[in-house]
């Protein structure tokens, strides 16, 4: 009897991993839907069920499951992962809490698998995930020396008040979310500055590529951007590798690997746009074409749903990936 339980079950992401898991027909015998105790006792639809959202607490977690997505932010993850653990669930977290942590893996299914020296495993941060999937296809192909990210981020990113600043400040409502109106403006900001001047979201992106793709010697930098767009993120990637390729080849490469799509052909106006990747699982490249000014550095853009791909459908195909593994043994 698989026991599934969702910790964050009324959030933007929660949602999502809901109808992901619908999607995809995940198999299970019992669902359980957790969430603050604010939002406890709230009716969930769900493949033709209603379930009661329970309030999260040490008692709960503290029950048998095998499995539980949890989106409900760092604090609270930091707070029951460990217990929910404990109990003899594995636990795939989205939050950044663990990311970083020795021992806890960091997966991307297209990328990296689990090794479950814990019993929890993080998803990554969204705009991370859909970037280290074409970088992993280079990397395999070409070896990787430099990445330099500029991020443009939807304000989905930022939960429901991300989305109501943008909507409302049309009508010249102050933002709620961010310091300043990020309705007609571009803020250079997501999360808190740190000490040396990067964003904790820059650093974010800095420290998870290097541990996903197991390269330490990694050289990495990143400018993270919050956009007026509502979903999906979009990302420009600077590439340096370590062989001689050309833009035709690596094209191509990407063009016969099914972990993205491939969408290149400027003269027509064709290339990765944000409003045709949301609502979509796939990751989309193009703009490709060799930097001039370095040595074997060629640029990339890429977008992808940063609330199914950079989120609920990663957090789903680890969940995959770990029912796989299990299956197996």
């Amino acid at each position: 009897m698989t026991r599934l339980a969702i910790a964050g079950a009324t959030g933007l992401v929660g949602r999502k991993m809901l109808e992901t898991i619908d999607k995809r027909a995940i198999p299970f015998d019992e669902l359980v839907l957790f969430s603050s105790a604010r939002s406890a006792g709230e009716q969930i639809e769900f493949q033709g069920q209603s379930y009661t959202v329970r309030d999260l607490t040490d008692e709960a977690a503290s029950e048998a499951f095998d499995y539980v997505l949890m989106s409900a932010g760092g604090s609270t993850s930091e707070h029951f992962s460990p217990i929910f653990e404990q109990a003899g669930a594995i636990v795939i977290d989205n939050s950044s809490q663990w990311r970083m942590t020795e021992g806890i893996d960091l997966i991307v299914p297209e990328v990296n698998d689990p090794v479950l020296d814990r019993k929890i495993i993080a998803n990554p941060n969204c705009s991370t995930i859909q970037s280290v999937v074409p970088l992993k296809i280079m990397q395999e192909a070409f070896g990787l020396n430099r990445v330099a990210y500029t991020t443009y981020q939807a304000v989905s990113g930022s939960g429901v008040k991300g989305r109501q600043d943008l909507a409302e400040g049309a009508n010249g409502k102050a933002p709620e979310a961010y310091p300043h109106p990020i309705y007609n403006n571009v803020l250079p900001h997501i999360d808190i500055f740190l000490e040396d001047g990067y964003t904790k979201e820059e650093q974010k992106m800095i420290d998870e590529t290097r541990k996903i793709l197991k390269d330490d010697a990694l050289k990495v930098t990143a400018t993270c951007v919050r956009v007026p767009v509502q979903d999906s993120h979009s990302v420009h990637m600077s590439v340096t590798v370590n062989k001689d390729t050309t833009v035709e080849a690596i094209q191509q490469l990407f063009e016969n690997d099914t972990r993205v799509v491939l969408v290149d052909n400027p003269q027509n106006n064709e290339y990765p746009l944000a409003i045709h990747s949301t609502g979509k699982d796939e990751i989309f490249v193009g703009r490709i074409r060799r930097d001039d000014s370095l040595d074997n550095t060629f640029h990339v853009w890429c977008t992808s749903d940063n609330l199914l791909k950079g989120a609920a459908l990663n957090a789903v195909q680890i969940l995959e990936q770990v029912m796989d593994l299990k299956g197996a043994k």
